[in-house]
């Protein structure tokens, strides 16, 4: 129900926003460490990193180097960490079986987290375009990206994750049936206690761009990801995609793009309820960094003021690149 609320002068709403613990008071969201999930890229080799250049402040590190991070983001109360292969083409191949090696990065990532860090819980992105030659989430046939085949190679990704030691999954393949598909096959193996964050309403956006230098997919890229990922003019479908995921046991679900789709992310919680989480993807992130950078805006004040955004938009977590920075700042 709206308030009813006086009119002036008996209402005058500045009064609660005259000092700090006022406003305080008033506060209607707060963000927390709690909230972050930080993505890490991940590259072959030893004691090593290399700076992605579309994306200023961001690296591709070695496991070795992961797990150092791991131990970063561990020490400043990060919750989670979210791995990314780079795959340099000679590892790419028509059939993507580098995507279920146990000893693919991914897998070598999760284990050294582990180890080094064992209260970070460690997410996983499940789809085959680091892995395919052809840069798509699924199979190629003819210059069409199949469905079913496609689930099958990512539910074998999946227990593959899970027996390294993964705590949540993250499908980003935007296939049909790939959440029961993958959920029946933990339960079958063993994995039952692994979690399920859902890229569910995933749009086939111009904000990824970065992303794709970062894990190496502009150059395999063949064509564009339309068929499989949402058109940005829909909402509803979106809701369509968020049921379909629960029922077949995601355990969260995630909008990607973060800010250009704020309106889907306070859809989510307000129609389902459940956990929802949005990804501050490569573009997002690095526009504010080229802001930043150039003087144009105040780096540090527009980051918190996007992650308040996803709080107010009723996100129950951020993956975002800027997950040390807010971190550090919320620390002190």
């Amino acid at each position: 129900m709206t308030p009813i609320v006086p009119s002036f002068p008996a209402a005058r709403l500045r009064r609660m926003r005259q000092t700090p613990a006022l406003r305080a008071m008033m506060r209607e969201n707060t963000v927390t460490v709690d909230d972050l999930i930080w993505p890490v890229f991940v590259m072959a080799g030893r004691d090593d990193e290399t700076p992605v250049a579309s994306m200023p402040g961001v690296v591709r590190r070695t496991v070795d180097r992961v797990a150092k991070a791991a131990k970063e983001a561990q020490a400043l109360g990060i919750p989670a960490i979210c791995l990314f292969p780079y795959t340099g083409m000679e590892s790419r191949t028509e059939d993507c079986a580098e995507a279920w090696s146990p000893d693919n990065l991914t897998n070598q990532a999760i284990r050294a987290i582990k180890d080094a860090a064992p209260e970070i819980a460690v997410m996983t992105d499940i789809a085959l375009d680091p892995y395919n030659i052809n840069g798509h989430d699924g199979f190629v046939e003819d210059g069409v990206i199949v469905n079913d085949r496609t689930v099958e190679a990512l539910v074998k990704m999946a227990l593959a994750q899970a027996d390294a030691g993964a705590d949540i999954l993250g499908p980003s393949d935007m296939m049909d049936g790939r959440i029961g598909a993958i959920r029946t096959a933990l339960e079958s193996d063993g994995h039952q206690d692994v979690t399920i964050l859902s890229y569910t309403a995933k749009y086939a956006s111009a904000f990824y761009g970065p992303f794709r230098d970062a894990v190496g997919a502009s150059a395999a890229l063949k064509g564009d990801k339309n068929t499989y990922q949402m058109n940005p003019a829909n909402s509803d479908e979106a809701m369509r995609l968020v049921q379909r995921d629960l029922a077949e046991g995601a355990d969260m679900v995630m909008v990607k793009p973060g800010m250009p789709y704020l309106d889907i992310c306070r859809r989510v919680k307000i129609e389902f309820g459940v956990p929802t989480f949005a990804y501050q993807v490569s573009g997002e992130y690095a526009m504010i960094q080229a802001g930043a950078q150039n003087g144009w805006i105040d780096g540090d004040k527009v980051m918190m003021e996007s992650m308040m955004a996803f709080k107010r938009a009723g996100c129950d977590g951020v993956l975002t690149y800027f997950a040390p920075a807010v971190a550090r700042l919320l620390n002190g």
